[in-house]
């Protein structure tokens, strides 16, 4: 058994109740064989078995009023995963579906997108099984407040710097930063995706979306192919996924689905992005609503990978949505391209479908990572006291992108593993990671 191998056998046995954390740790550990198992320092350092063991993970509980007078309580979790080249940053999730095995499984996949950045950040998660859909914006709030009364012992500008997630947008982010100013006094960078007026970056509403179409583009133009005329469909209708509809149509690709946890849409003439604005950010009603906007468009219940076909696909939703027989049916049906807007959003068997069929595929550690480079560029504004205009956070975003982009196939090409993606994004990734953990010793 080699080491990798034994490594994820020993992970396996102690985390058997986490599935999704053993999927993410699976995924990473298998691509980065070729470059542990023949290198003996890293074993004798017992790096690998300090990679995927976090560094801290903090469990608390969530006591909160509603409206009506009772008390509720839910569980907090931060999962510090490797401070190794930076402070740790990640998102803080909000969702019922949350629990410790999700946030472990996000917080492995952040030590890599943080380092693909190229920006000196470390990899954490958090998030609570508090579910704001349905909450007045008074309940929001005090259930913010009550969740910092503990998250504010564990984060700081120079030590951890949480982030929005599902669930957490700036409505969030403002609350759960007042609260973390009046324990603390103090004024600084502890949270990305505040608001303009205390801190914010222009540009971080859109980075995810922005950064996953420019990194597509990049692979396609790599590839002799143009996003321009490309029929893409895109999964989801939440923040990444209305900002990558709307970047692919600014260059000119048609764009023809959206969809939410009911259902999908598809519009043959071109999805209309301000009306999906309309509907899910602004009125917060499903996306069947589309039909009053554009009638000639069709609804349908369940996952639109079901029966759509397209050239390029950006899943945008959440994670394991595209499954094996949807793969198989993308590849069948002419989709050359697959590129993550979600984390983790196509599950293993269906990867090994992609790969198989020489479809193009970039996972999410890559395509995804345009949100935490922004929020990146936000600490820096933040730490110099200063704020940057719109273009030149987008043109250092794209650029971010592009040289993720580059970087991964540098380390295909490396390790004899020609557009393999998967492979080229963990490499990558993790030689810096590991760099910085051997260079600081056994701590």
């Amino acid at each position: 058994m080699t080491y990798s191998q034994r490594v994820l056998a020993d992970l396996k046995e102690k985390n058997f109740d986490q599935p999704e954390f053993i999927q993410a740790a699976q995924e990473v550990l298998e691509a980065l064989a070729p470059v542990v198992d023949t290198n003996p320092k890293y074993e004798k350092t017992g790096l690998l078995e300090r990679l995927v063991e976090p560094e801290r993970q903090i469990m608390f509980r969530i006591p909160w009023v509603d409206d009506n007078g009772n008390v509720h309580v839910n569980r907090g979790y931060r999962v510090q995963f490797n401070s190794a080249i930076g402070p740790y940053k990640g998102g803080l999730r909000l969702h019922p579906s949350v629990n410790l095995s999700i946030i472990k499984f996000l917080g492995f996949e952040q030590i890599f997108k943080n380092s693909l950045t190229g920006l000196p950040i470390g990899g954490a998660k958090g998030g609570s099984d508090f579910d704001p859909k349905g909450k007045s914006d008074m309940e929001i709030m005090r259930f913010c407040q009550a969740f910092m009364n503990e998250l504010y012992k564990y984060v700081g500008a120079d030590e951890d710097v949480p982030a929005g997630d599902i669930g957490t947008g700036a409505r969030e982010v403002g609350y759960l930063y007042g609260q973390y100013k009046k324990l603390t006094n103090r004024s600084e960078g502890v949270l990305t995706g505040k608001g303009l007026s205390f801190g914010g970056s222009l540009a971080r509403t859109e980075a995810t979306g922005y950064g996953l179409v420019y990194i597509t583009e990049e692979l396609l133009k790599d590839h002799g192919k143009k996003i321009k005329d490309a029929r893409i469909a895109v999964s989801g209708s939440g923040n990444v996924a209305i900002y990558a509809m709307e970047k692919a149509t600014q260059l000119g690709a048609k764009v023809i689905s959206c969809s939410d946890s009911t259902g999908y849409v598809i519009d043959e003439n071109g999805i209309d992005v301000e009306a999906v604005k309309q509907i899910k950010e602004v009125d917060r009603k499903r996306i069947s609503e589309y039909l009053n906007y554009h009638p000639n468009a069709t609804y349908h219940e369940g996952s639109v990978w079901d029966d759509i076909e397209c050239e390029v696909a950006l899943p945008c939703a959440t994670q394991n949505e595209i499954r094996k027989e949807h793969a198989e049916r993308l590849a069948k049906t002419g989709c050359y391209a697959v590129c993550e807007g979600a984390n983790m959003p196509t599950d293993a068997e269906a990867t090994q479908v992609f790969l198989d069929s020489s479809v193009l595929f970039i996972p999410g550690k890559a395509s995804n990572a345009g949100g935490v480079a922004t929020s990146a560029l936000e600490m820096g504004q933040n730490s110099i006291r200063s704020s940057w205009t719109f273009d030149e956070v987008d043109t250092k975003l794209k650029g971010i992108m592009i040289n993720i982009y580059y970087h991964m196939k540098e380390a295909c090409e490396e390790f004899d593993a020609k557009d393999n993606f998967v492979v080229g994004a963990n490499i990558a990734g993790f030689m810096k990671v590991a760099d910085a953990m051997m260079a600081q010793g056994i701590v």
